[in-house]
């Protein structure tokens, strides 16, 4: 029982020396791999390779920041534009709605000069109508006057009297008053025409500042809506270059942000590659150690089986 027990124990003792000389092999193998690999100019360029692309990478990276920041910087200024073209806008309307606000001043003045000087313009022709009047009545008076006259001389020829005895005291005073009261009336229709003269070119003046203010409003306010409109235009362009811009930069972030991730990914690869290598290692360390251990034991115990059967032949 003790042979078949022995025979059993070379056995596996066989089995298990052989496993460790295969597993040192193999061990020894790897360990050269390593060594060359670690050594060899393929791995130290493959490295080199790596830690160019991942400084490229990394520049690319601070470039993508700097343009990023001078986008920023841009997009600011151009906010800044943008606002001060609403401001001016803004001050432009402001001007604008001041513009039509004496614009129509303007209008109600022109209308109440209109409105005075077709007044004046009633007035006078009134005034003419009265004056008419007055001429064909003065007209009349003196057509009676010459026909009482010429019958007061018919009638002195038909007396045939001297005519230094006769004075017509009365006729003389009543044509005296009448001359002053055409006098009078004469010229209190060249004073009225004279003002009414003043009042309309006064009213023409103020027509004609009037008119020229509307023009300059009108000049001014169109002057205000070509501004308006190339700010506008200016203001549209700005947008649409902030956008593109805007649009440009995500694209570019969305870009490095994927090369980013796919470096990430191949360092997550790496590491678990460089984790998988040394728990293979780890595990090849502890089959050793245990293997080391059972041929320390099967040594001892064939150690102990040898000097036991030794010791009846002594």
């Amino acid at each position: 029982e003790e042979s078949l027990q022995m025979w059993d124990l070379n056995k596996r003792l066989e089995a298990y020396l052989a496993r460790v000389k295969f597993l040192e092999e193999e061990n020894e193998v790897l360990r050269a791999e390593i060594q060359s690999a670690k050594g060899s100019p393929a791995g130290d360029s493959w490295r080199a390779k790596y830690e160019e692309e991942l400084q490229a990478l990394r520049n690319a990276l601070a470039g993508a920041f700097r343009e990023k920041c001078t986008a920023e910087l841009a997009r600011d200024n151009l906010y800044e534009e943008v606002q001060q073209v609403k401001s001016r806008c803004q001050k432009e309307q402001a001007a604008r709605e001041e513009a039509k606000k004496q614009l129509s001043l303007s209008r109600k003045e022109l209308e109440e000069e209109r409105r005075a000087q077709i007044w004046l313009k009633e007035r006078a022709v009134q005034l003419e109508k009265e004056v008419e009047a007055l001429l064909e009545v003065h007209e009349e008076e003196k057509a009676g006057l010459d026909q009482e006259i010429a019958s007061f001389s018919q009638s002195l020829e038909s007396f045939r009297c001297a005519p230094v005895a006769f004075q017509p005291v009365e006729v003389e005073d009543y044509s005296k008053r009448l001359s002053e009261i055409w006098k009078g009336a004469v010229e209190t229709y060249k004073t009225e025409v004279s003002q009414l003269e003043g009042s309309l070119c006064q009213a023409k003046e103020n027509l004609w500042k009037a008119v020229e203010d509307n023009q300059q409003s009108q000049l001014q306010l169109q002057h205000l809506e070509k501004d308006l409109v190339g700010l506008k235009a200016r203001k549209e362009m700005l947008e649409e270059s902030l956008a593109r811009q805007w649009q440009e930069q995500c694209g570019e972030a969305e870009k490095f942000q994927l090369a980013m991730e796919a470096l990430e990914q191949e360092k997550q690869t790496l590491r678990v590659q460089i984790a998988q290598v040394l728990e293979d290692r780890q595990q090849l360390m502890h089959l050793k150690m245990s293997l080391s251990l059972e041929v320390a034991t099967y040594r001892t115990l064939l150690e102990a089986e040898s000097t036991r059967l030794q010791m009846p032949a002594g």
